[in-house]
């Protein structure tokens, strides 16, 4: 058997040593543009392999990836290729699963680190894949069901005569997307004629405009009918700002509003992990008179903080009265069985937010009035 290479990542490139079978690979990528390939290139690849590429910008940035050659076994039950938005092997980054069946679109990322998986098995050979990326400092086409955008080198001031436009399109999706500002500091002026962000129902700025803001407010949640939703982001010659960070997801099962005396639901694609960077709420609204009972049938979610012990990371919460402003009922994260809890009004409000990393298989629940 020949030897195989490992790639080890350095900051300044990529030197290549050999290991023996088990085959592995594992490289990072830095440099703002480069190519890859799996192993053997053009020729068919090795069995056995499992290789990984960790694509690593400047932070602010996006990854654009694109596949010039692909071509693996058929079925993705035995060669295949995997694309996550962040580190790999957390399943709330994963942007899809492809073999020859279902080659891979161009990707961009929804914030710096982009990650590659590539596997085969012990039979049947192809040529596999040639991919290049390179580093986009300023907009891009987001897929996925969840993401963060950012202006250029948030959260130090953003360059002057800068335009970004990030097109955010669902994989698969059909319905709605949300976009939340998490941190808003932008040039203000009159009718927002200097620096702004102007939203879009659609993939060009010929669609229904939604918004434009400027300023140190954050602009409110805004909701796309469409299932694509454009960002554009402006600054003139002088004086700018800390810039924005902005989460995006899909409506569908993430917001949701229950007007029936019982009913059930859970995180989103759950039992499967969940996504990352996600705010979804679940709104309760009986008729006055009723509480209600909410029953926690299963629920795994990331876990404490080892530093505080707190639910600082992916957590679940429920407000009394249908609103963040009510009653707190309960905060929650990790593995837990947890008893029912029952509201004092007719409104009840359950709030999950997940991070970047580290997503779980989620919760489902039940409720009666």
């Amino acid at each position: 058997a020949h030897p195989v290479s490992i790639l080890l990542g350095w900051k300044g490139g990529i030197t290549s040593t050999s290991v023996s079978p088990r085959h592995q690979m594992w490289g990072v990528l830095s440099a703002p543009s480069s190519n890859f390939s799996s192993p053997n290139f053009p020729r068919p690849y090795p069995y056995e392999m499992e290789c990984t590429w960790l694509i690593v910008v400047a932070k602010g940035s996006s990854v654009l990836l694109s596949f010039s050659h692909f071509e693996l076994e058929y079925h993705a039950t035995y060669d295949y290729l995997q694309v996550y938005n962040g580190a790999t092997r957390d399943w709330g980054n994963l942007l899809g699963t492809f073999c020859s069946c279902s080659p891979p679109p161009p990707f961009s990322s929804a914030w710096h680190v982009m990650a590659v998986v590539f596997r085969s098995d012990r039979h049947v050979a192809k040529r596999g894949f040639a991919a290049a990326y390179r580093k986009d400092a300023c907009g891009g086409q987001l897929t996925g069901l969840s993401g963060e955008i950012t202006s250029p080198r948030y959260p130090e001031s953003y360059p002057n005569d800068a335009e970004c436009r990030w097109t955010i399109g669902v994989a698969g999706g059909s319905g709605p997307l949300t976009l939340v500002f998490a941190d808003f500091q932008v040039e203000g002026g009159q009718g927002c004629g200097f620096d702004y962000v102007a939203l879009f129902g659609g993939p060009t700025t010929a669609a229904p405009g939604l918004g434009r803001y400027c300023g140190s407010a954050r602009p409110p949640r805004t909701v796309s009918s469409a299932p694509h939703l454009l960002v554009l982001f402006k600054s003139d010659f002088n004086i700018g700002g800390r810039g924005f960070k902005a989460h995006f997801y899909s409506v569908g099962e993430c917001q949701e509003v229950f007007t029936t005396i019982k009913g059930n639901f859970s995180s989103p694609r759950y039992p499967n992990f969940y996504p990352n960077n996600l705010k979804c709420q679940w709104s309760i609204q009986l008729p006055l008179g009723y509480q209600i009972k909410v029953f926690f049938l299963d629920m795994e979610l990331e876990g404490r903080s080892s530093l505080t012990g707190g639910c600082d990371y992916d957590h679940l919460a429920a407000f009394d009265g249908g609103t963040e402003n009510g009653s707190l009922l309960g905060r929650w994260c990790g593995r837990e069985s947890l008893a029912p809890i029952t509201s004092h009004s007719n409104q009840l409000l359950l709030v999950l937010h997940t991070d970047r990393n580290t997503a779980k298989r989620g919760f489902s629940i039940a409720y009666v009035g």
